[in-house]
């Protein structure tokens, strides 16, 4: 029961993880592609998160730092977006 569950969410952040690479790949804008890659990211973290097991000592820490990886760079990006546009 519980590997039916887990392959549907998979299956789910798979199907997510696609749609967020074709906003990043068309765009129209650069902060349409951040967006997506932001959403690519977090997915990515959420598929690591279904895959782990509770158990591991690795899990936590790689999701730590995917998550924050993907928070910096659109908190970089956003400062960028902002600065091009002021000149």
């Amino acid at each position: 029961m519980i590997e039916t569950v887990i392959l549907v969410v998979q299956v789910a952040l798979g199907i997510g993880g696609l749609v967020a690479l074709v906003r990043v790949i068309r765009g129209p804008s650069l902060a349409d592609r951040i967006i997506g890659l932001d959403l690519l990211l977090l997915l990515l973290a959420g598929g690591v998160a279904t895959t782990g097991h509770p158990e591991e000592d690795l899990l936590v820490p790689v999701l730590i730092v995917v998550t924050l990886i993907a928070f910096a760079g659109t908190i970089i990006v956003a400062r960028f977006i902002e600065w091009r546009d002021t000149e």
